[in-house]
């Protein structure tokens, strides 16, 4: 189990993986989880340090700390499965999460409020209305249809030459209200059509590099 841990680690944090020293806050693991099963799924390692390096847990506490993230931090509950590991003698818990099928998940910051995150490469980041919107069209699983009118065809054309666009400026040059522009890019994305770039900075979308005709229907399972 040595080598597992081991090989696991060496890949290094990314989309599906995350490394926690130890947990002082369930608020914070509730996050990590969220974005998980909203995202590809994953695992987090608790008892690794940010470099890679193997520091242990300290007590059996740190399994009591992810149950509380998962039971009163997420919405809905998610599903969950713990492994211990023993590396250099240190004992690492595996925290399992897959893909789930009720997103978008949220988790309850500071505040008390609620806030539906995502994974992108080895950060977590707060879900845009953009993303939402997907996640509760695939959950409906109604298909979607795209028809092109004079509001599609002027992003089309806006991105044909600027490569991409921001959701203020998608709405800037079609004059319809943040939901709808929302609503479309959401469409355009199940639809394959577009593609949405994430960062801290914001998002962005620009045509998926294989767009050739628009003119299609797609399911949104």
């Amino acid at each position: 189990m040595d080598r597992y841990i081991r090989e696991l680690i060496a890949g290094g944090e990314n989309q599906r993986l995350d490394f926690k020293y130890c947990v002082s806050d369930s608020r914070k693991i509730a996050r990590t989880l969220a974005a998980f099963a909203n995202t590809e799924g994953g695992r987090l390692l608790i008892g690794v340090r940010d470099n890679g390096s193997i520091a242990g847990i300290r007590t059996d506490e740190e399994i009591y700390m992810v149950d509380t993230a998962v039971q009163l931090f997420c919405r809905p509950v998610i599903e969950y499965s713990v492994k211990q590991h023993t590396a250099e003698g240190k004992t690492i818990i595996e925290v399992e999460v897959n893909r789930g099928t009720e997103r978008p998940y949220q988790a309850m910051n500071e505040e008390g409020g609620w806030i539906s995150w995502f994974r992108h490469l080895d950060q977590n980041l707060a879900a845009n209305g953009v993303l939402l919107q997907i996640w509760r069209k695939e959950k409906k699983g109604s298909g979607v249809l795209v028809k092109f009118g004079k509001v599609e065809n002027t992003l089309m054309e806006y991105l044909q030459k600027n490569g991409s666009i921001t959701l203020s400026k998608f709405r800037k040059i079609s004059g319809i209200s943040s939901y709808r522009a929302e609503s479309i890019l959401a469409n355009l994305i199940i639809f394959r059509v577009l593609v949405m770039n994430a960062s801290e900075k914001g998002f962005t979308y620009s045509l998926r590099p294989d767009e050739t005709s628009p003119e299609r229907s797609s399911g949104a399972g």
